[in-house]
C-alpha cells in the first residue's frame, strides 16, 4: 500500500501563488507516475497536471499551462505543484494520485489517492 498526503493548501487572493506538496509513504520502492486533480464544489473532479516516474515527462491541463509547474523529488518521495496567478474559479480540493500504469490525464490511470487539500482563491 502507498499512502499519499497532500499539504500546502490554504486561502490566497486572486493572482497569488501556492505550492502544494504530496508526500508518499509505504510501498514507495520504485517510483510512481503522479498526478494532480481538483474538484470544485458541485463539479466533477478534473485533471490538472501529471509527471512521469522519472520526472522527464509532464502533462498540464490547458487551463493551467504557463501558470502551474509540477516537479518531483524522488529522494524525498514528494511531488510538488507550484501554482501561480491563481484565479477564483480554481477554488477546489486538490488531490494527488499515484500509479504505475503510465503517466495519464485520466483518474483511471491512478491507483492511490490522497485525502485532498483545500485551495481557496478569493477574488
Amino acid at each position: 500500500q502507498v499512502q499519499l498526503v497532500e499539504s500546502g493548501g490554504g486561502l490566497v487572493q486572486a493572482g497569488g501563488s501556492l505550492r502544494l506538496s504530496c508526500a508518499s509513504s509505504g510501498r514507495t520502492r520504485g517510483n510512481y507516475d503522479m498526478g494532480w486533480f481538483r474538484q470544485a464544489p458541485g463539479k466533477e473532479r478534473e485533471f490538472v497536471s501529471a509527471i512521469s516516474s522519472s520526472g522527464y515527462t509532464t502533462y498540464y491541463a490547458n487551463s493551467v499551462k504557463g501558470r502551474f509547474t509540477i516537479a518531483r523529488d524522488n529522494a524525498k518521495n514528494t511531488v510538488y505543484l507550484q501554482m501561480n496567478s491563481l484565479k477564483s474559479e480554481e477554488t477546489a480540493v486538490y488531490y494527488c494520485a499515484g500509479g504505475r500504469m503510465g503517466i495519464s490525464t485520466s483518474e483511471n490511470g491512478y491507483t492511490y489517492w490522497g485525502q485532498g487539500t483545500q485551495v481557496t482563491v478569493s477574488s
